[in-house]
């Protein structure tokens, strides 16, 4: 830290930014569910009253982590290329670089698998209108990255598959890391291993069979 107290807006901007880096640093480290507030404190070197002047709670902070991570996403899969071909195969290409561009984002996977039974549960109001405006902009966002991919789909439908990919990636995501309990009971016993699911495949066969139904009630 360059400064012991934050007095004009630029410090306060910095002294934010200092404290989303020292969290996406700690999500390198431990899941979401590990990152106490007590924790981050003493990585930034401030009292936990100090964060709070920031952020009105642990849960807030983690959350704007997620509106960047995402954003972050969003530009990555944006700048793919339009594929040609078939629907049915421009469906199943899209399916996959969701899928893709998920599996690479740990971070961002764990916290959106929290998002809403924890991160949305000690929040201040201010703080939820907030992020809710930003995640609809993200989603709306990836709406239209749909309907780049697939014009055939109108926003409805390709609204059904942006939230059929994402509901498939918050629940897929814990299941795909068992604890070590169940990873040793897999390796004891391999005809129990088909129940370990892998994270990408799993979005990627949810937004390859969602495609092709809404493309196929369409036609």
């Amino acid at each position: 830290m360059t400064f012991q107290r934050a007095r004009t807006d630029e410090q306060r901007t910095e002294r934010r930014r200092q404290i989303l880096d020292a969290a996406a640093a700690m999500l390198t480290e431990m899941p979401v569910a590990e990152l106490s507030l007590t924790a981050l404190s003493r990585r930034v070197r401030l009292a936990k009253a100090n964060v709070l002047r920031y952020f009105d709670s642990r849960e807030a902070v983690l959350l704007e982590l997620l509106e960047a991570q995402m954003a972050e996403c969003i530009t990555e899969l944006e700048s793919a290329p339009t594929p040609d071909g078939s629907a049915r195969e421009r469906g199943d290409r899209l399916a996959a670089l969701f899928a893709d561009s998920l599996a690479a984002r740990p971070m961002l996977c764990d916290l959106v698998a929290s998002q809403a039974t924890v991160l949305e549960r000690n929040i201040s109001v201010e703080t939820a209108i907030r992020h809710k405006r930003t995640i609809r902009e993200s989603l709306s966002a990836l709406v239209q990255l749909v309907r780049r991919h697939l014009p055939e789909l109108g926003a409805e439908d390709a609204g059904a598959l942006v939230q059929t990919v994402m509901l498939t990636a918050v629940a897929a995501w814990p299941a795909s890391r068992p604890p070590q309990a169940l990873l040793s009971a897999y390796a004891a016993d391999p005809s129990l291993a088909a129940m370990c699911i892998d994270f990408a495949d799993a979005v990627r066969r949810s937004g390859e069979v969602t495609a092709a139904g809404l493309l196929a009630r369409r036609q």
